[in-house]
């Protein structure tokens, strides 16, 4: 089996039918991939909409569960995955036509750890009024890269999506690489932590998927539990800066990238939560989980971290009333 692609179903009744129609329209014949669908409890009619097609394909396999999100379903997926390579597409999301099949080539080719492709960002009525068949693509381009280079070249912490890459099965077994459970924007630490100990790597300059923007997303929907999500995201990627045989360059981009996640939190405290005992309580769940977060680079981290670590409330009273004063 060259490859297992991994779909989680959970509350997209909407979307669930493209996204896994898409999937056998790559030219690819079945005998070659898997597609392995993991039921996370969805109340709506998702698993209904496409029992046609889970009825007409024998290379489907279809795992339900109790809701647990996102990160258990893409685990218990990797587990049950049986591919040389594993693609975990979003399920509101779908792949561009005849997309992956020289990407799965070149992967199978080379035994690199990681294949990441490109895509295109479309809103729903942008989606209606393209054929995603006539999409131009240029000649399959690609750069070969090291995990090192890969990082420091082409790893942007504000999209840290797992969706546009193949992973081989074997290193992420081998490296024991895994979502942490229960957390939203689990791709972070995740994605971080599969580019600092891949070895070998291709980047293709290849559009894979259409990316579904402007509906609900752990982006733009926030609760206190998603920023204690955040936290524990913040805490899992500062985690890796204990890695042995790090460069210095490693170092301080995964402190940035930290740092941007810090920032993304202080933020969401400040201008998306009313009450200041929910304010404290998540800066308090951060200390928690990262006591020795830090940052150097430049004054206004310096002066981040102090107050950060030795006096986070008044840091997060400093900065709400300076987002106010900024805003007259």
């Amino acid at each position: 089996m060259e490859l297992s692609i991994i779909v989680p179903v959970y509350q997209v009744e909407q979307y669930i039918r493209p996204c896994i129609e898409s999937i056998f329209k790559q030219g690819l014949d079945e005998s070659r991939f898997e597609v392995i669908i993991v039921n996370d409890g969805t109340k709506d009619r998702s698993m209904e909409v496409i029992a046609d097609i889970i009825e007409a394909h024998k290379n489907i396999t279809v795992l339900n569960q109790h809701n647990q999100g996102l990160s258990v379903v893409r685990n218990k997926g990797i587990a049950a995955a049986k591919g040389d390579y594993i693609l975990m597409p979003d399920s509101d999301d779908f792949l561009i036509e005849n997309s992956l099949k020289p990407l799965l080539e070149k992967a199978l080719e080379s035994q690199v750890d990681l294949v990441v492709a490109d895509y295109l960002s479309m809103t729903d009525e942008e989606i209606e009024h393209v054929k995603t068949s006539q999409l131009q693509q240029t000649a399959f381009e690609y750069e070969v890269k090291t995990g090192e280079e890969l990082f420091l070249q082409d790893l942007d912490p504000y999209h840290c999506f797992v969706w546009r890459t193949l992973f081989r099965r074997e290193f992420l077994l081998e490296n024991k690489l895994a979502f942490v459970p229960g957390i939203y924007i689990q791709d972070v630490p995740f994605t971080h932590e599969c580019y600092l100990k891949a070895k070998n790597c291709i980047r293709a300059f290849w559009l894979l998927n259409i990316y579904r923007k402007g509906h609900e997303s752990a982006t733009f929907s926030f609760n206190v539990k998603k920023a204690k999500d955040l936290c524990t995201a913040i805490a899992k990627t500062w985690e890796l800066t204990r890695l042995g045989g790090l460069s210095a360059k490693i170092q301080t981009k995964l402190r940035e990238d930290v740092y941007t996640s810090f920032s993304m939190l202080i933020w969401i405290i400040i201008n998306k939560t009313e009450k200041v005992s929910d304010r404290f309580d998540i800066i308090d769940f951060l200390k928690q989980q990262a006591p020795d977060l830090s940052f150097c680079n430049g004054k206004k981290q310096k002066i981040d971290s102090y107050l950060y670590r030795s006096m986070p409330h008044l840091f997060i009273r400093l900065r709400y009333y300076y987002s106010i004063i900024s805003k007259k």
